[in-house]
């Protein structure tokens, strides 16, 4: 009897280590809610244009060239918010939201990113200076969301510099909830992205 009770006693051992393991796989493959943002849009139809224009992979500081979004509760502390990737490397997700935005405001014949075989009469680069949601100083508007973005516009004829502008903005967030940390981030982002379609089709006319 006591031989069985041990044999018993190892299995149901064996049998609880099996379950965790195989929790803990579950809990692995589970899928992340991942986010993304909204592209500028136009309530009128969008205008034509001729010129091409080509909008590089904005470069940026480390801490931003990720999926994870940005907390920096002190100005040289960085952390992520856990569980809440966006769909793409912030310095991606910026530039298709680029791309996209030119596409339904308009002013250009042809809109693309690099590496697509464009010969562009203009290309925008980007430098994503900040991208992150940070402390807001005031009880009724803990959190802030803050996007900046230096943009430059190169004729690609002689390579000179036709303009270069830094874009800045910033959201009220109430809470610290996930979604409503994504709605600031939107919000900031859709009036990065129509200034910045603004301002760069100016500057070719």
């Amino acid at each position: 009897m006591e031989l069985i009770r041990k044999v018993i006693a190892v299995l149901a051992l064996s049998f609880l280590s099996s379950c965790g393991a195989l929790t803990a796989i579950s809990d692995a493959s589970a899928p992340l809610d991942d986010y993304t943002l909204s592209p500028a849009v136009s309530a009128s139809a969008a205008r034509s244009g001729r010129a091409h224009l080509v909008v590089e992979l904005p470069v940026s500081a480390g801490v931003l060239a990720t999926d994870r979004i940005l907390i920096k509760p002190l100005p040289f502390q960085a952390q992520y918010l856990p569980g809440a990737p966006w769909s793409e490397p912030a310095p991606a997700l910026v530039q298709s939201l680029l791309v996209a935005s030119f596409q339904n405001l308009g002013g250009f014949g042809l809109v693309g990113r690099t590496g697509v075989g464009l010969m562009p009469d203009y290309t925008l680069m980007t430098d994503l200076q900040a991208f992150q949601a940070e402390p807001g100083g005031l009880d009724t508007e803990p959190f802030v969301v803050r996007i900046s973005a230096m943009l430059t516009l190169i004729r690609e004829s002689d390579r000179r510099i036709v303009a270069s502008r830094r874009f800045i903005v910033t959201s009220p967030v109430q809470t610290d909830d996930t979604l409503a940390l994504v709605r600031g981030f939107d919000n900031a982002m859709r009036s990065v992205l129509l200034e910045a379609v603004l301002w760069t089709t100016a500057q070719t006319r």
